[in-house]
């Protein structure tokens, strides 16, 4: 965060970015004779000081459609709207998306190229205009975000654990300070322990910074413990699009489509049928643990 002229901390962003998708389709060698359908008219707004989550079977369009908000792809159909404006109405201008819409890839890790951490994280900031003062000062607050230790910026990103590679790659988007923030797959292929770290730090960053995060993922768990709305995609569409306990609480329609829910939002569902009905939108073991102890508290009132 920043601070004001009172010395108080003050989100980074006054005014969030958002993301329109209006009627947008996507098709993967559009016109040609294998052309494959990855969006079919999607329209959605994201934005807003909130971890969103997105989330859906492999094929579902999820990875398609974030990489349309900051213009990697552009939409065969459709429109991707940035603050009210098409963001390929100026086709020269899209590294300007880029700057407020950072996108980190699916295993960013591999995106590393640079001589040392240092300039791989500055690489952004440099691009930007900043000058050198702005850009150690933006270098090592994005360390500090993705928990990657000042020790080892001058160190080639070659020699870093998988772990810290990925916590790099992060940083190098966090330093261009993006309104907007977008994930695809962050913790795959980490441990327990790894997943927890990365997670952890992204949102302690969404919480500090006031930036939008969107998250890709298909961990329930994830979704469940780090997410404020959920939008589930299938085949192209969305699904489902709401908080945690609206979209747990639906799991009869996400199991069809190849998703699973928290492993306490099938515990909750054995109980119900056991007579015990804390509710469907059990989606954390806090919740349920909340829920329980106050179905007790009912139980001993009727019973005394």
């Amino acid at each position: 965060m920043r601070k004001d002229s009172h010395g108080a901390k003050v989100p980074w962003h006054t005014t969030m970015a958002q993301v329109e998708l209006k009627n947008v389709s996507f098709t993967y060698g559009d016109g040609g004779p294998y052309a494959v359908r990855a969006l079919d008219d999607i329209s959605i707004t994201l934005g807003g000081s909130e971890m969103i989550g997105i989330m859906g079977h492999t094929g579902s369009g999820k990875s398609t459609l974030v990489q349309l908000l900051n213009g990697i792809l552009k939409p065969s159909e459709g429109q991707v709207i940035l603050d009210g404006t098409d963001i390929w109405e100026n086709p020269k201008k899209i590294r300007d998306v880029r700057f407020k819409v950072g996108l980190v890839m699916q295993y960013p890790e591999y995106q590393l190229f640079d001589e040392t951490v240092r300039d791989d994280i500055a690489f952004g900031p440099k691009n930007m205009g900043m000058t050198r003062e702005e850009i150690e000062t933006r270098v090592l607050e994005a360390a500090r975000f993705a928990r990657l230790d000042e020790g080892l910026l001058d160190k080639s990103p070659f020699e870093l654990s998988g772990g810290q590679k990925r916590r790099a790659a992060l940083a190098g988007v966090i330093a261009m300070r993006p309104e907007l923030l977008v994930l695809d797959e962050p913790a795959a292929g980490l441990d327990p322990g790894g997943r927890l770290e990365i997670l952890g730090s992204i949102k302690e960053y969404q919480k500090e910074s006031g930036t939008s995060v969107i998250i890709v993922s298909h961990s329930m768990e994830d979704m469940a413990m780090y997410c404020d709305r959920v939008i589930v995609m299938a085949s192209g569409r969305i699904m489902m699009d709401g908080t945690c306990a609206d979209v747990f609480s639906q799991y009869d329609e996400l199991l069809p489509v190849g998703l699973d829910v928290p492993q306490i939002t099938h515990v909750a569902a054995a109980l119900a049928k056991r007579g015990v009905d804390i509710g469907k939108d059990i989606y954390t073991v806090k919740y349920a643990a909340a829920r329980l102890s106050e179905y007790a508290e009912e139980v001993r009132r009727r019973e005394s």
